[in-house]
């Protein structure tokens, strides 16, 4: 008889009350069977009884573990089917009820509770008056291979079922999931029915020697158990070890995706435990959770095939980086296909960006031609973006984002997903801030290597870069653009800023205009006018992030992005005045002097002819930037000089007055 689970069973009696009914019930039911075969116990043999009660008992202790499940069995259900049919019923409860005591108290890892003892005591002895009752019934009515199979069914449904329905209840686990591991009993029991019935054919002179006689026997069904369990314990941990060969090999692939996207960690991981729980909502099997699982942690693998400066730019794709970006579904899948996991990665990682009206990408798939593990993605995928930041955007409120993607049911999504997805948003958003991981160690990205100093080929020489095709084009006829300019006998570098900033409103008009220079890893104003300045104007980004950070780290102009995204702008409560931003790099000699950045109110306000217009400013602005930090540097060498000179002179007189 398998004996109940002790780790985590032992815990929660108290807290399912459906456990604790079930429990009950069965010690209850058990108790009675019990107390009703010690009322009307009799036996024809006493001594027959009592070498099959010490025998059983010595059985009860060659104990297996049973594979898949937190318990343990015996070869005492052998002499137990045999008692049923060669001794009377109260002998063969009483005989069952102390020797599953004694496998139950004897030689365990974990000291039982009480109840958990009473639970495996009365259930065994329910078992064991269901299956006398049946084989009573079915002996003589039935050919005798009939008799004996009935009696192996029954003694394995009445056994397996009390356990199966304890460790379901108690672990969350499913109860089919947990009887189907005890499926290796049947046979043990059929070859018990068996000897019960080869014993019954012994003469009638053989009484109290026919357990001694069985016991070799027995003993030899338990070591061909042992070694069963041992081979299925090789086979399982062979899976196992597969298995977290697999999650090694996406936690790897995941990390590659940390590399190249820093915003995608919590997100992934908020997306597997959402996308995980919708799906068990709607049915999946455990290989269709296990894929989804999967690929809620890898969809983005193929961003490793777009340029960096696409998948980090803070504002709208061009329809030229759209296109590249689109690539990112079917390259994930090929890198996939070279993992050959054992579940349905692959489809659901190629098509999660498909839309339920067919007009998502790659393939356009429509309806239910969509995987349902990609459909499920695409919902939790969505509004798990929509609810965290990005380089584009602030976060949305969580209900304001669900409510986005509920309004795309039936378009974007699937209705179904949808509407699963409604009834736990909420939940499943608390178990998701409440079971945070710690983030994956960084790669070493930023280090510097100081051996290697030249590639064996050399380098190639490095020509002076151009903003952009139009800016190369509009900047050789410089006598178009008319900009200050600073130096000596001209204006300062701060009055020709202003004058600067004058005439780019009377060519584009703004809201607000500002001018970053670098220094130390940040960009600072150096000048700011128009909406907001005093918030402008305190704002130090650093290269890389926001707006400006991401143009002066690229070296690439970008057309309505979100002021919002700047480090300290939305933070420091700045007014819903500006909305739209263009921002450019300005490059004097090949090397970044700083960034300019007009806002205006309003989503997309800018145009691209603003852009194209702007362009041919730029290195007229870079230059007097490269004036400005250039007269700042020698201010600064010179302070340094009077200051040097001072200390001299001060050592000078101190050494007269002592020499004095």
């Amino acid at each position: 008889m398998p004996k109940e689970a002790k780790g985590s069973m032992r815990q929660r009696f108290a807290s399912f009350p459906a456990s604790s009914f079930y429990v009950a019930a069965n010690i209850a039911l058990g108790a009675a069977v019990v107390v009703w075969a010690l009322l009307n116990w009799h036996s024809h043999d006493p001594l027959r009884s009592l070498a099959f009660t010490a025998t059983a008992l010595l059985a009860s202790t060659l104990k297996v573990r049973l594979p898949g499940v937190t318990g343990t069995a015996s070869v005492l259900a052998l002499f137990v089917l045999i008692g049923i049919v060669n001794l009377s019923l109260s002998e063969a409860i009483t005989i069952g009820a102390l020797s599953m005591l004694a496998q139950s108290t004897w030689r365990t890892k974990l000291r039982p509770k009480p109840v958990q003892v009473a639970f495996s005591v009365c259930s065994f002895a329910t078992a064991i008056y269901l299956t006398s009752i049946v084989y009573t019934y079915t002996r003589g009515r039935f050919p005798e291979p009939v008799g004996l199979g009935l009696l192996t069914l029954t003694f394995f449904l009445t056994n397996t079922f009390p356990v199966a329905g304890i460790i379901s209840l108690t672990e969350e686990k499913r109860f089919l999931a947990v009887w189907g591991g005890y499926r290796w009993l049947l046979p043990c029991y059929a070859v018990g029915a068996s000897l019960a019935w080869l014993i019954g054919r012994f003469p009638s002179a053989v009484q109290w020697e026919l357990p001694v006689i069985c016991l070799p026997l027995v003993y030899l069904v338990h070591r061909s158990s042992r070694t069963h369990i041992v081979h299925l314990e090789q086979e399982k941990k062979h899976v196992v070890e597969m298995n977290g060969l697999h999650l090694r090999t996406i936690e790897a692939l995941a990390l590659a995706i940390d590399a190249k996207d820093h915003t995608t960690h919590d997100h992934l991981q908020r997306v597997q435990l959402y996308a995980v729980e919708i799906g068990r909502d709607l049915g999946l099997s455990e290989s269709g959770l296990d894929a989804l699982r999967a690929a809620s942690m890898l969809h983005d693998i193929g961003k490793l095939a777009v340029p960096e400066h696409i998948i980090s730019k803070p504002g709208k794709l061009t329809r030229a980086e759209f296109e590249k970006m689109k690539i990112h579904p079917v390259v994930g899948a090929e890198i996939l296909e070279r993992v050959r996991f054992p579940y349905p990665v692959v489809p659901i990682v190629h098509s999660h960006h498909e839309k339920w009206d067919g007009t998502g990408y790659p393939d356009g798939l429509k309806g239910t031609e969509i995987p349902m593990g990609a459909r499920i993605l695409a919902a939790v995928d969505c509004l798990d973006a929509l609810a965290s930041d990005r380089q584009y955007r602030r976060a949305l409120p969580l209900d304001e984002a669900m409510a986005r993607v509920a309004a795309e049911a039936g378009t974007a999504f699937d209705p179904a997903v949808v509407r699963a997805l409604q009834a736990r948003y909420q939940e499943l958003e608390a178990r998701a801030n409440g079971s945070r991981t710690e983030p994956p160690p960084s790669l070493s990205k930023d280090i510097k290597i100081e051996r290697g100093s030249a590639p064996a080929a050399g380098f190639e020489v490095e020509p002076a870069k151009d903003l952009h095709p139009v800016a190369r084009a509009r900047v050789s006829s410089s006598e178009s653009v008319d900009m200050p300019a600073a130096g000596p006998c001209k204006l300062s570098s701060e009055e020709a800023l202003a004058v600067a900033a004058m005439r780019l409103r009377l060519l584009i008009p703004y809201d607000a205009m500002a001018i970053y220079a670098p220094g130390d890893g940040m960009l600072r104003s150096q000048l700011v006018t128009g909406h907001d300045a005093g918030l402008l104007a305190s704002l130090r980004i650093p290269v890389g992030e926001g707006l400006v950070g991401w143009v002066a780290e690229t070296g690439k102009p970008i057309l309505n992005g979100n002021p919002q995204v700047e480090p300290g702008y939305a933070r420091t409560g700045a007014p819903a005045g500006l909305s739209s931003a263009i921002a450019l790099p300005l490059e004097e000699g090949g090397r970044m002097a700083g960034v300019l950045a007009l806002y205006r109110a309003g989503n997309d306000a800018f145009s691209a002819d603003d852009l194209a217009a702007l362009l041919p400013m730029c290195p007229a602005i870079a230059s007097i930037l490269a004036e400005l930090e250039a007269l700042e540097s020698d201010t600064r060498n010179l302070a340094a000089s009077i200051q040097r000179e001072n200390e001299e002179a001060a050592v000078v007189r101190a050494n007269a007055d002592a020499a004095a």
